[in-house]
């Protein structure tokens, strides 16, 4: 065994810096939490995933990332503020990308397809801010939506003629504008009142006319195109 000689001092052992393995925990953390979306979910929650790919490019690659789904959701908020729409438009973000719904007491006569003037204004703004080339990959789906009182006139027989004719006006609005429907970026659905928010009568079956003011309903789901690839 080696003796030290006398007068030398002993070497001090160099210590080890291990702060990197903080973030790289981080990382992989990360890592794991986007590959458990993919598999847990038949469909990419665009959100979810979008705040997924910022997390990760913030932790590892030190930068800040542009998530479209949140510009736009701003961007459509903004219209909604400044043409005072607010009591009649909520916009939220889905499991898809973004919900605008649309009371049609505010956008349609009552039992007809036809957009009154101040729906005419607001729908203008949208589409433009749809055209705009950073938005052209979403895709548009438009849902028109009753409460269960009847119709029966020569043009809307029942309440999914209504509702189809209201989701198709606002279509066509969009088309008139630009909004290229030939890519297959946009779609008119009806649903009738067959999907209510909230029921249009109480237990004893007397309608509650502030739910059926609720129900009655055009909705606007914009969406990345690879939302629904999974």
């Amino acid at each position: 065994m080696a003796r030290r000689r006398k007068g030398m001092q002993p070497v001090a052992e160099e210590e080890v810096n291990e702060d990197w393995l903080a973030t790289y925990a981080d990382a992989i953390t990360l890592l794991m939490a986007f590959f458990v979306m993919l598999v847990s979910f038949s469909k990419i929650e665009i959100p979810i995933f979008e705040k997924v790919q910022a997390g990760i490019a913030e932790q590892i690659g030190k930068r800040d990332v542009v998530r479209p789904t949140q510009v736009l959701e701003t961007d459509l908020k903004d219209v909604v503020f400044n043409m005072a729409m607010d009591s009649a438009v909520n916009v939220s973000t889905d499991d898809e990308g973004i919900l605008m719904e649309m009371g049609s007491g505010s956008f349609f006569q009552p039992g007809s397809a036809n957009l009154t003037k101040d729906a005419v204004l607001f729908l203008k703004d949208i589409a433009d801010l749809l055209k705009e080339p950073r938005y052209l990959g979403f895709q548009i789906e438009v849902t028109g939506h009753t409460d269960d009182s009847p119709i029966s006139s020569p043009r809307f027989p029942s309440n999914w003629e209504l509702a189809a004719g209201r989701s198709i006006a606002v279509v066509r609005f969009f088309a008139a504008l630009g909004v290229d429907p030939n890519q297959n970026r946009m779609r008119a659905i009806s649903y009738g009142d067959t999907k209510p928010k909230l029921p249009n009568r109480d237990d004893s079956g007397n309608p509650i006319e502030e739910n059926r003011d609720a129900n009655r309903r055009i909705e606007i789901r914009v969406f990345p195109k690879y939302s629904r690839v999974f």
